[in-house]
């Protein structure tokens, strides 16, 4: 069995580019089986798996509850919302009582950055972070990338704006790190309240005008405003924001040339995006869903072999 080169996976930013393509080329070989009428493999017969959700998630836990079932792991499911969590029992204390059912990985997606590396210091299991606050969300990067692989053959050299709250988002954060490594560019675009002050020190550019943004780039990721992590008023109204940084038809039939359409959902359908693009032929949001099962079973199983 292929190692990756560590025993988590905490962020893009802990693994190497060798890494990243080893769980590419794994992910093209589950493709492969999940598109069989028989998609299990017993690859994590023996292995157990706690997906560990102290926030809300609907896609990303059961991209991955769907990835461990194909790979023919146990799965124990945990959300804080009914949980002893809320009778004030710490992070430590509830991964500790998990892991006493002998579970061999841990997946979790907490509202702390950094909740992730903390838990890997304290226990022997695997640990994979399905998003940790405001700080990283490394699953999703890799299928982001993966899927531009597989729509334009190869990430390098490629142009790819990441447009909206950026912020507030894992996501682009873990974008920015994994098309770096790769070989992309990468340019932002959003307002300029949702823009984080130095986020040029990772060697990315900043455009605010949507049209050139979109006339630059290659790819446009397509970020939805994450209004439940903010406290204040970045912009005036919704309507205010569609009408800047919302992207619709008209303005890639404007576009002299064909780009691809991303976006991590959920979607907010009318506000950073109109249905006729998200529905286009341009989009490849379907897709990412698909291609998010192969690229979670492929750090499963590499994971797994880490011991």
């Amino acid at each position: 069995m292929s190692r990756l080169s560590t025993r988590h996976l905490l962020g893009i930013k802990d693994i190497s580019r060798e890494d990243i393509e080893m769980i590419f080329e794994t992910a093209d070989n589950f493709k492969k089986i999940i598109n069989r009428p028989i998609k299990k493999v017993p690859s994590l017969r023996d292995i157990t798996i706690a997906n560990v959700f102290f926030e809300n998630s609907t896609r990303t836990k059961l991209s991955f509850e769907l990835a461990e079932k194909r790979l023919s792991a146990d799965v124990v499911n945990f959300s804080s919302s009914g949980s002893s969590v809320k009778k004030g029992e710490t992070l430590l204390d509830t991964v500790h009582n998990i892991l006493a059912m002998k579970v061999d990985m841990v997946v979790m997606r907490h509202s702390s950055p950094g909740a992730p590396h903390f838990l890997s210091n304290h226990i022997k299991a695997n640990v994979i972070n399905a998003g940790d606050g405001t700080h990283e969300h490394p699953t999703q990067a890799l299928l982001d990338s993966f899927s531009i692989r597989e729509k334009l053959g190869d990430v390098a050299g490629k142009k790819v704006v990441i447009v909206g709250d950026i912020l507030h988002s894992r996501v682009a954060l873990s974008n920015i790190f994994a098309l770096q490594k790769l070989g992309a560019k990468v340019k932002l675009c959003g307002p300029a309240t949702l823009m984080p002050k130095y986020i040029t020190s990772l060697g990315v550019t900043v455009e605010s005008d949507i049209q050139k943004a979109l006339q630059w780039c290659d790819v446009a990721n397509i970020l939805r405003i994450q209004m439940e992590r903010q406290q204040i008023k970045y912009f005036p109204s919704l309507r205010e924001y569609s009408l800047y940084f919302g992207v619709n038809k008209p303005m890639l039939e404007k576009l002299d040339k064909e780009i691809v359409i991303m976006h991590p959902g959920p979607i907010n359908r009318g506000v950073e995006i109109t249905s006729d693009v998200a529905d286009s032929g341009h989009s490849i949001i379907l897709n990412q869903v698909e291609n998010g099962v192969a690229v979670r079973m492929a750090v499963l199983y590499l994971l797994a072999g880490a011991e």
